[in-house]
């Protein structure tokens, strides 16, 4: 008996043996997972039960310097369907092919029932449905239909303003104009929820859950008046039309501040549709894009040597009707002689002559030195994206030549900007203070609660007091002796014309012109320095027919907008 036992005891105590040394292999790994590993699964349970969701913030609103809305955050909704975690398919395709309208689009119901039949996990449905739409399917909690709210950047005037304000992509972020330059601002922090899933990806009710909110960002208070903005777009597309222009720009400026009413481009776009929109669109003329003045600039020539004092309103030069600089021979525009001027008639007549030998007499440092004091050649720093610094060549220049001094003081070889054009001007309206030109005027941080306002900074002297109110008085007399068309009925206009010819390889195209008119009113007491630039017009090459009476139509409609009494009335006022 004992002999057929044993193998039998031997066998259990083999497998009894086993077993428990597996066993005690089975504790020894879970004791080592539930201490030495703890940390580990620790977190993959967190990875697998708990997920981490940004929360976009709302990018901040722009108004205008009346509080009008220019720019604001809607809010639109993402439609995901993960169709394998649908319970009902074909009710679900009905519900959402009537609620967002599928059937406007090329996807026939069919279609669309075959898409949510299937076992795919991720199917995405729209980026853009309305309000409405989003949280209507919020309500109806549709398992396997997930809704996600986005903001959509809107502006409210479509074009108005357009290159001014510039665009948001759907990542939200800026691009052009106030957009780009202050997108950091706008845009806000990011908050963050965290919270605890069930197996189907649901949000666990009782579970633990941690949120940060986000951070709206700022909004800016521009220094623009939306209906001054109106009314220079307008007469700037009339002026387009009227004149045949292939495209222009109008600058509306405060001297005294740099504070910028309005800035106009056309062709303009609709920022509301960016997506469609052609990229060279965004690009804004007036910061952006260089041209020559023309002889607007002689403004400038003559305002410096009045400051340098090796001229005065009486100095007279004699006129042949041409001259030779640096190997060059310049012509007047009207290619006549007219003998013996005065300064001031110099202006008047917008002589090319009378420009060079004034940069002549002031000579080639002392000249150049008061265009880098006006801010030509580098950036005047106005608060819009991408702005240029157009193009100065000095002696110090490589590719400088001696007639460059010539043609520079009426505004040929040499390349600026409109912002930098009208901040000149504006500095000699400005009793030679330049100041910096600037749009946001005021910005409310939701983060710390405070409102930022903005100062106007002067950013040099460029002339005298004495030189700038000189000039102003020369340039009041030249358009009167002329019976400019650019006067305003009622007030005293400082300004000057401006035709340029355009650049092209090996000289300048024989017909096509850029036409400009840079002026401010009242001439003693200036609220408001305007620009008007119209490039390659069809109906004349000349400014004094285009860009002066268009400025003459905009200063007449300014002058009731901001509320600028006649001189007469001005100074009966303020009489003793």
């Amino acid at each position: 008996m004992s002999e057929t036992r044993n193998p039998l005891y031997h066998r259990i105590l083999f497998i009894g043996t086993g077993l428990a040394v597996l066993a005690v292999a089975l504790v020894a790994r879970l004791g080592y997972w539930q201490i030495a590993e703890h940390t580990y699964f620790v977190k993959a349970a967190e990875q697998r039960h708990y997920r981490e969701i940004t929360l976009s913030p709302t990018r901040g609103s722009i108004f205008d310097r009346n509080n009008h809305l220019l720019a604001v955050d809607t809010t639109q909704y993402i439609i995901e369907v993960s169709p394998e975690m649908l319970d009902d398919p074909a009710e679900t395709a009905d519900r959402l092919y009537r609620l967002l309208n599928i059937s406007n689009t090329d996807i026939s119901r069919e279609k669309f029932l075959e898409k949510l039949s299937g076992d795919s996990q991720y199917y995405l449905l729209t980026r853009t449905a309305s309000k409405e739409a989003g949280e209507t399917l919020q309500a109806w909690g549709i398992k396997g239909v997930t809704v996600t709210p986005r903001s959509k950047r809107a502006y409210p005037e479509k074009q108005l303003a357009a290159h001014l304000l510039g665009f948001v992509n759907d990542n939200n972020d800026g691009y052009y104009g106030i957009e780009g330059y202050y997108d950091d601002l706008l845009k806000g922090v990011p908050g963050k929820r965290t919270g605890a899933l069930n197996d189907d990806g649901l949000t666990i009710p009782m579970g633990n859950f941690q949120y940060v909110p986000p951070v709206p960002g700022s909004d800016l208070f521009l220094t623009i008046d939306r209906t001054i903005q109106q009314m220079a777009e307008d007469e700037l597309a009339q002026a387009i039309e009227r004149y045949g222009a292939k495209n222009g720009t109008v600058i509306i400026l405060q001297p005294k501040t740099g504070a910028i009413l309005a800035l106009a481009n056309r062709p303009a776009y609709n920022p509301n549709a960016f997506a469609v929109t052609e990229e060279k669109r965004f690009v804004n003329p007036a910061v952006s894009e260089p041209y020559e003045p023309g002889s607007v600039f002689k403004a400038i020539t003559m305002v410096s040597a009045l400051d340098d004092r090796i001229i005065s309103p009486g100095t007279t030069i004699y006129d042949a009707g041409s001259i030779e600089v640096g190997g060059r021979v310049i012509y007047n525009a009207d290619r006549q002689a007219h003998g013996t001027v005065d300064m001031t008639t110099v202006l008047a007549k917008s002589l090319n002559v009378g420009a060079a030998r004034v940069a002549q007499m002031l000579g080639e440092e002392k000249f150049y030195n008061y265009l880098r004091r006006f801010g030509f050649g580098r950036l005047i720093e106005v608060d819009l994206n991408n702005e240029s610094p157009g193009t100065l060549r000095t002696p110090y220049d490589a590719n400088w030549s001696a007639s460059d001094l010539a043609t520079n003081s009426f505004g040929q070889g040499i390349a600026v900007t409109p912002i930098q054009m009208i901040a000149a001007i504006g500095a000699i309206a400005n009793n030679g203070l330049l100041m910096k030109p600037y749009v946001a005027q005021k910005i409310v941080s939701h983060e710390t609660q405070r409102v930022i306002p903005v100062q106007p900074e002067v950013i040099r002297r460029t002339v005298s007091a004495d030189a700038a109110n000189v000039l102003t008085q020369m340039l009041v007399t030249a358009l009167e002796m002329e019976n400019s068309p650019a006067l305003i009925p009622g007030y005293k206009v400082a300004g000057k014309t401006g035709t340029a010819q355009i650049p092209i390889p090996g000289g300048y195209h024989p017909t096509l012109t850029i036409t400009s008119f840079a002026g401010y009113f009242p001439a003693d007491n200036p609220q408001a320095v305007i620009l008007v630039i119209l490039h390659e017009p069809k109906t004349s090459q000349w400014g004094t027919q285009t860009a002066a009476p268009t400025f003459r139509r905009i200063g007449k409609r300014l002058a009731t907008l901001m509320s600028i009494p006649p001189d007469t009335v001005r100074l009966a006022q303020t009489a003793p």
